[in-house]
């Protein structure tokens, strides 16, 4: 069985953990995390882009001219796409982007994430985040003593105080375990996690 090493904030050592073979050392299956990436970036796209095309563009209703003797080309409306005002040929309309993955997969995906990070020690455990005050200096202070920077910060509950002092520091994000997903896991270069946060992450992904 896997284990990492546990700190304090003051990235004092006090305890040694038992990680999950299955969830943090398990095989690295990229195509896996690519398949999930790609699918959560696309279930997030809106699809409400449109543009109107002549039927939908008002007015034009009348022939502009008649059909012989004027010398010119023939029309039928002053909506077409050649004519200022007109409607626009072939442009986008609104589409549906969901794409779904088989949740087996998608668990499997976020394992094999997390193992890759944990391979590589960029997966670091704390006895829990609590902060005594909202304070945004404090709390960059405890990432340089542990020399982090892009990181990922995993809980197991809301905590008011961490997520205010995190939210102005670049590149940091606070999440909660239940909320844990494939493209912040692989956004950020590490993860900082508490205790009680694994445990919640490793009963949530066992299949």
């Amino acid at each position: 069985m896997a284990t990492i090493d546990v700190y304090d904030l003051n990235k004092k050592k006090i305890d040694v953990m038992d990680l999950s073979d299955e969830i943090f050392n398990t095989e690295v299956r990229e195509y896996l995390i690519h398949e999930a990436v790609k699918i959560q970036l696309a279930n997030r796209r809106a699809g409400t882009v449109a543009v109107k095309n002549r039927s939908a563009v008002s007015g034009g209703g009348k022939k502009p001219y008649r059909q012989k003797g004027t010398g010119q080309a023939r029309q039928g409306c002053i909506r077409a796409p050649h004519y200022p005002g007109g409607g626009v040929a072939f442009g986008p309309q609104p589409k549906i982007y969901n794409l779904s993955m088989n949740k087996k997969a998608r668990k499997v995906a976020i394992r094999s994430a997390l193992s890759l990070l944990f391979k590589g020690d960029r997966i670091t455990v704390v006895n829990n985040l609590d902060l005594d005050t909202i304070s945004t200096k404090s709390f960059a202070k405890v990432l340089t003593n542990f020399e982090l920077a892009k990181t990922l910060l995993v809980i197991e509950a809301e905590n008011k105080n961490l997520e205010l002092s995190a939210r102005n520091i670049k590149n940091v994000k606070v999440l909660k375990a239940d909320a844990l997903n494939i493209f912040d896991v692989m956004k950020y270069q590490n993860i900082m996690m508490t205790q009680s946060a694994v445990k919640k992450v490793e009963g949530a992904l066992t299949i």
